[in-house]
């Protein structure tokens, strides 16, 4: 081969061995900016899901907490409401001896003593005629008028106290959630580290795919998380 055609056969290599030099470099390059906003937007996602998980559990533990504090009063309420049923019953069952003995003076003194509630319901039973009505409520107790406001709002608070526990479990479960996300983007956190340790490009670019995949699945589950 001339001299001459060496020369140039030889330029041109040189020429496309720096174009393929520059573009693998713009390659690199390209990858090394793509982690680095890989690496931003997962620091900031897992800022975001260990500051929502943090938020989270401290409602869930609230709400415990309140929870317990109206369980508490409700059963303070049941417990007086129960007690109170117990002097409605026993004062009337004095009532009805006396009365059916004849012993009228001391069956008004028994009377007096009934509860305001209960002696709405007293009257009311009395309307039914019991002593000559077969058919009448064994007594004021079984009125539909007979109400113990302590047992009703004990009633009412455990059913409260209920439903903010389950708030608080739905809390707590929703913290686990972010928790749960968080370890996804340790994950990939971790993947990017161990990308920049390999030289070969194609395995670079595999295992950032990889991490990009779960990057999504977890950006996708953050924003279908509640917030606070």
């Amino acid at each position: 081969m001339p001299e001459g055609q060496t020369i140039e056969v030889a330029h041109h290599l040189h020429e496309r061995g720096v174009r393929t030099e520059r573009h693998e470099r713009r390659r690199e390059i390209a990858l090394e900016v793509g982690e680095a906003i890989l690496l931003a937007v997962v620091a900031i996602a897992t800022a975001w899901s260990g500051y929502q998980s943090a938020l989270w559990d401290g409602r869930s533990a609230k709400l415990y907490g309140t929870s317990s504090r109206i369980r508490i009063t409700a059963s303070q309420n049941e417990t007086r409401g129960g007690q109170e049923q117990v002097y409605d019953a026993t004062t009337f069952n004095f009532w009805l001896r006396e009365k059916l003995v004849g012993n009228t003076r001391v069956a008004q003194a028994y009377q007096k003593r009934f509860r305001p509630e209960y002696r709405l319901a007293f009257y009311a039973w009395l309307a039914t005629s019991p002593f000559t009505n077969p058919r009448a409520p064994p007594g004021p107790i079984y009125m539909p008028r007979y109400h113990n406001a302590l047992l009703e709002q004990g009633a009412r608070l455990d059913k409260q106290a209920s439903r903010v526990f389950e708030q608080g479990s739905n809390a707590r479960e929703t913290g686990d959630k972010y928790v749960r996300t968080t370890v996804l983007l340790a994950t990939v956190l971790f993947l990017i580290a161990v990308s920049q340790r390999f030289g070969l490009l194609k395995v670079r670019i595999l295992l950032l795919s990889v991490a990009l995949v779960l990057l999504a699945i977890s950006l996708t589950s953050i924003a279908r998380y509640p917030r606070l």
